[in-house]
């Protein structure tokens, strides 16, 4: 019976099981000759060997109709592995002891030692350890579903300026829902109004809030977990916008997916169909199993050979030590060392926001000696942020702050990502815009505006330009630098006179640094692959320490230089989240999509990232190698075993007084499947 056979059963039916073959084995081992021999008392009445028969074909009947049942599947479907091995156990053990029985009844003559006790300790022992197994492998796979939970039943939608609180099952693409702060977000969407800090953790493993404002996507089941800082100055209009938000720190979000296409629907299809699927490594126990199973009946066809040729010893002894080879040789731990492993490094992956697609790329990237990112949406932003600024000598300003406040003042009405850029800037240092008057806007060439008598310009090269302006040396050389990284230079202009100039750019992600150093800590190479220029892939490469650059690499040419790389004999992992990625993806020997990606990146990834963090790549990483170490562990737990075991329970040391009873062996057996389950247990809560 391997892991998806026992998907049909639930712990709570062996539970029951095992009891009752509990309760059915106890008589049995009270009334054994051999258990009464060595407690020292005596149980012996008319007709006990047909309690103790009555009580077998129970115990086969009940508990152990589970095992014959798969065994004969096994068996049928040509492929007999542990599950025919315990069936062909039992089977014996049954049948010997009923003749014992009936030959004892008709006084043929024929002694021996029944196994009535015997095939009561297997089944037991066998149901519990199936017991302790499933509820394992069911903790494993519940404790996905807690992500659905964490959605809330109701959800307060905003109809006509009116707030109606309805069932989330109720809510539809385009509805606008309140989010009170504290609350959980009831439905992926959109921020619409209002801005907050989100937790995430349950998602991505990230312990930090995560900041979200208006256009920023949200995900069902995060919790709107603080309230916004209040601003140092409140109006009248802001206090009623408060008041219609009911707190500070609420926000309002547009519904964009619902149901069976929500984000958290999406990562439970994915963990389930990864705790389904077989790795590399459960497909080599599956075959270990196999060959052990022609190992053990080998064995037992030689145990019984030799021991008949001897002629030294009997025919009860013979089929005990053919049975308790029998049962030793059951290759249970195998069927549990990696199907456990497999589903708890699921469950530990997800909840650190790694979702795994492909378990045979997922086991191989312990492997991985480089890995390549994409630059923009993966190291980067993606979106147009500040990147530095510089005032001039003849400008006579004091600080950059005072560039950035007359820069704000020019752009505060301008819609362009440049202008965002700025403000944002200026908001985040707390820099209130200078006063400008006359606002007006010079196409092709930027924004001007009047601050007290003088009149004031911002905007690009052409500024310069047309008002024939002159820029220092080191000036020049500085802008041109910017411009050299792929920024966008903002020159800022007070009558004749240059003030300075802003650097807007592709943002770095600020953990981008931290994920290339973590990585390199492994001993793994980080490379960048992108479309962009040489001097821009440079500057970012070397602000975040990377080893290596492929830059100005067309899209349909990112799958060759993965192809190069593998032809050299690496193992490469790619990491994008665009269309242009989705080649160089699927080439790659493990394709990760960052959270952020579209949906054609994350179809051709093995791995997916729910945030949009790169340090879950080195979490990836890492679970890969402890999930390898932990079923390589279990593999050696469950097969040595069988390789020392097999020897004893054959009667290879009976001359020296060592004899394994099928019973011990049976004990034996299920204490392996218990050691297996419990390291496979050390693996829950890393990271």
């Amino acid at each position: 019976m391997d892991n998806h056979e026992h998907m049909h059963h639930h712990p709570a039916a062996f539970k029951k099981q095992f009891w009752l073959a509990l309760a059915l084995t106890v008589p049995t081992i009270v009334l054994s000759p051999m258990w009464q021999e060595w407690l020292h008392f005596g149980l012996v009445f008319p007709g006990s060997g047909i309690v103790s028969a009555v009580f077998g074909t129970a115990l086969l009947a009940t508990g152990g109709r589970v095992f014959l049942k798969s065994g004969l599947a096994e068996v049928k479907g040509k492929k007999p592995g542990m599950m025919a091995l315990i069936s062909l156990a039992l089977v014996v053990s049954y049948a010997y002891s009923l003749f014992l029985l009936v030959a004892q009844l008709a006084n043929l003559g024929f002694t021996g030692m029944d196994f009535w006790w015997e095939l009561g300790g297997l089944v037991t022992i066998m149901l519990l350890g199936h017991w302790l197994e499933m509820s394992s492998v069911m903790r494993a796979q519940n404790s996905v579903g807690e992500l659905a939970r964490l959605i809330p039943d109701f959800a307060e939608v905003v109809a006509d300026g009116v707030v109606t609180k309805i069932s989330v099952s109720r809510l539809q693409v385009g509805d606008i829902v309140l989010v009170r702060a504290g609350a959980s977000i009831p439905a992926d969407g959109v921020i619409t109004e209002g801005h907050t800090a989100l937790d995430e953790s349950m998602l991505t493993g990230e312990s930090k809030p995560v900041h979200k404002a208006a256009g920023d996507s949200v995900i069902a089941g995060t919790v709107n977990a603080h309230a916004a800082k209040a601003p140092d100055q409140v109006t009248v209009t802001d206090l009623l916008a408060a008041a219609d938000s009911t707190e500070l720190g609420a926000i309002r979000l547009r519904v964009t997916a619902v149901g069976s296409d929500s984000v958290i629907s999406g990562i439970m299809k994915l963990v389930a169909d990864a705790q389904a699927s077989k790795s590399q490594t459960q497909r080599l126990a599956d075959r270990a199993a196999g060959w052990l199973f022609y190992a053990a009946l080998a064995s037992a066809a030689v145990t019984a050979l030799v021991w008949s040729l001897t002629g030294s010893q009997s025919p009860s002894f013979i089929l005990e030590r053919v049975v308790t080879v029998l049962v030793i040789a059951c290759p249970h731990a195998l069927g549990l060392a990696i199907p456990l492993v497999t589903a708890i490094t699921t469950d530990n992956a997800a909840r650190n926001g790694v979702l795994i697609r492909n378990r045979i790329a997922f086991e191989a990237a312990r492997k991985v000696d480089v890995v390549l990112f994409d630059k923009t949406g993966t190291l980067t932003t993606g979106q147009r942020g500040f990147v530095g600024s510089r005032i001039t000598r003849r400008g006579g300003l004091e600080n950059d702050d005072e560039l950035l406040a007359v820069a704000a003042g020019l752009e505060q009405t301008s819609e362009h990502s440049v202008a965002m850029a700025v403000l944002d800037e200026a908001a985040k240092r707390g820099i209130e815009p200078v006063a400008v008057k006359d606002l007006m806007t010079i196409p092709g060439i930027g924004v001007s505006g009047r601050v007290e008598e003088f009149r004031m310009y911002a905007g690009g090269p052409a500024l310069l330009t047309r008002q024939k302006i002159e820029i220092d040396v080191q000036d020049l050389y500085a802008a041109d630098a910017m411009n050299t990284e792929g920024q966008t230079v903002i020159y800022v202009v007070r009558d004749d006179v240059l003030l300075g100039f802003i650097g807007v750019g592709d943002v770095t992600r600020q953990t981008s640094a931290d994920a290339v150093w973590e990585l390199q800590n492994f001993g793994t190479k980080v490379g960048m692959l992108t479309g962009d220029a040489h001097g821009v892939a440079n500057a970012v490469a070397k602000e975040l320490a990377i080893d290596e650059v492929y830059a100005e690499v067309l899209p349909q040419n990112k799958a060759e230089v993965v192809a190069k790389l593998q032809e050299a004999g690496r193992t490469v992992a790619m990491v994008g989240d665009g269309v242009n990625d989705a080649p160089a993806l699927a080439q790659a020997d493990i394709g990760i999509a960052i959270g952020s990606g579209t949906d054609v990146a994350v179809e051709s990834a093995d791995i997916v990232l729910v945030s949009d963090n790169p340090e879950a790549v080195a979490k990836a990483l890492r679970l890969s190698k402890l999930s390898y170490a932990k079923m390589v562990q279990n593999l050696w737990w469950g097969a040595g075993y069988n390789i020392i075991a097999i020897p004893l329970a054959a009667g290879l040391f009976q001359p020296i007084g060592l004899v394994l009873s099928p019973a011990v062996g049976a004990i034996l057996m299920s204490l392996s499947t218990i050691l297996v389950a419990a390291n496979a247990q050390t693996l829950r809560g890393k990271e």
